[in-house]
């Protein structure tokens, strides 16, 4: 999951950062609310979470939010705010947010209420998944293959995931940066091929072959 955080507080941003970065989110953060629209706009279709603080020099929170409803824009938003009145609460619901968060807050709080907003839609996102011999439980990130689990660094999990997610597909390098990592990243990194590369030993074959192909020129397919 890539999330991008909106805080003016720069040791809170990097700690925002720091924190989820650990539990396997890949994180842009940006400090000024008129670029962080302007991004937003261009660029919602590679987050999958906003999370905005409600004060930011430019446009604040609750015009962030409604801009981006207006703009049909259905990504997940959480707004931070330093004002515990219900009628700020109420306010922020209304823009659009999905949920809000009062300053100062707890990083577990904060994280139990993004895994809260990533499972509403658990129909179309179910925590375990399986493709061939492979199994994975995306709620104790664990991974099995003949029921031996598999020991996967954070990143190799959320890229085997993400490959569970999408089986059959051809993914390139890019989209794989562009969901994965953040934007300190570019195309022409390698970072991709030995996270892929290290992976593949890791699973394994299958009966039929290695399950992780790689599609020349292209980019990567996970068969079932």
């Amino acid at each position: 999951m890539r999330i991008l955080v909106v805080e003016d507080e720069e040791k809170l941003a990097e700690a925002l950062q720091v924190g989820l970065a650990k539990q396997g989110y890949a994180v842009d953060t940006l400090g000024d609310g008129d670029k962080a629209f302007k991004r937003i706009a261009m660029n919602h279709m590679d987050y999958d979470l906003l999370i905005l603080d409600l004060g930011l020099p430019g446009l604040d929170g609750v015009s962030i939010t409604k801009g981006v409803r207006e703009l049909d824009i259905t990504t997940p938003i959480l707004v931070l705010t330093a004002k515990d009145e219900v009628e700020t609460k109420v306010d922020l619901l209304l823009s659009g947010a999905d949920d809000y968060l009062v300053k100062p807050f707890s990083f577990d709080e904060l994280s139990a209420r993004i895994k809260a907003i990533f499972r509403r839609p658990q129909e179309s996102l179910p925590n375990m998944l399986m493709v061939g011999e492979i199994k994975l439980d995306a709620v104790q990130r664990k991974v099995y293959k003949d029921d031996i689990e598999v020991p996967l660094t954070l990143k190799e999990f959320v890229l085997l995931e993400y490959f569970m997610r999408n089986p059959n597909k051809v993914i390139n390098r890019e989209e794989l940066l562009s969901h994965l990592w953040d934007f300190n990243y570019n195309s022409f990194s390698n970072v991709v091929d030995v996270h892929v590369k290290n992976l593949r030993k890791k699973i394994g074959d299958g009966e039929v072959g290695n399950v992780l192909e790689t599609v020349r020129g292209v980019g990567y397919r996970l068969k079932t």
